[in-house]
C-alpha cells in the first residue's frame, strides 16, 4: 500500500489557523476531493473535530487518537498511525492519504511514498505547520500552476512528488 500525504501549505509552511484553513481555494479543494475520493483518509482527532466531526463523503475516514473511548460516528478510530495504516491495508487499500494535522504529517512523512502538496503563494499567519522535508529526497511527477483570480485570493501550485 502506498502512503501519501496531501496538504496545502503557504510559502512559510502554514497549513492552519485556529483549527481552520487560512484561505479559500475552491480549485485546490476540488483537487483534494478528486484525489482522495474512494480511498482511506487518515487524520488526527483535532482535524476530525475541525471538520465538524463528520466523515468526508465517499472515503473511509480513520481518526487517530490516544483517547481509548473516543467515538467518531461514521469513521474508524485507531490508537496510532500504525494501526490506521494496518486498517487501510487490511481493507485492500492501494493508497492511503494522511490529511492532517501537523502531528500526523510529521509522524507519517518518513514513511510516505508520495506527497500531494499544494504550495500557496503567500506568507500567512497560522498556528499549524507542514513539517519541513528534504526536497532532494523527492522527485516531481506533476505540477499545475493556478493564478490568483476572482475565486482564489492567492496563486498556488499543485505538486505531486514521489520519493526518489
Amino acid at each position: 500500500m502506498r502512503i501519501a500525504l496531501i496538504a496545502a501549505a503557504s510559502e512559510n509552511d502554514v497549513i492552519g489557523r485556529d483549527n481552520d484553513l487560512p484561505w479559500h481555494l475552491p480549485d485546490d479543494f476540488r483537487h483534494f476531493k478528486r484525489t482522495t475520493r474512494g480511498h482511506h483518509v487518515i487524520m488526527g482527532r483535532r482535524t476530525w473535530e475541525s471538520q465538524g466531526s463528520k466523515p468526508l463523503a465517499r472515503r473511509v475516514n480513520i481518526v487517530v487518537t490516544s483517547r481509548p473511548d473516543y467515538e467518531a460516528p461514521g469513521a474508524l478510530v485507531a490508537a496510532s498511525l500504525d494501526q490506521a495504516f494496518a486498517l487501510a491495508e487490511a481493507a485492500g487499500e492501494d493508497e492511503a492519504f494522511v490529511i492532517g494535522g501537523t502531528r500526523m504529517y510529521a509522524e507519517a512523512l518518513a514513511r510516505a511514498d508520495r506527497l500531494y502538496l499544494t504550495r500557496v503563494h503567500a506568507q500567512v499567519e497560522g498556528d499549524a505547520r507542514f513539517p519541513s522535508f528534504d526536497a532532494a529526497q523527492w522527485r516531481e511527477l506533476d505540477r499545475v500552476e493556478h493564478p490568483a483570480d476572482d475565486r482564489h485570493a492567492h496563486a498556488f501550485t499543485i505538486l505531486t512528488l514521489a520519493r526518489a
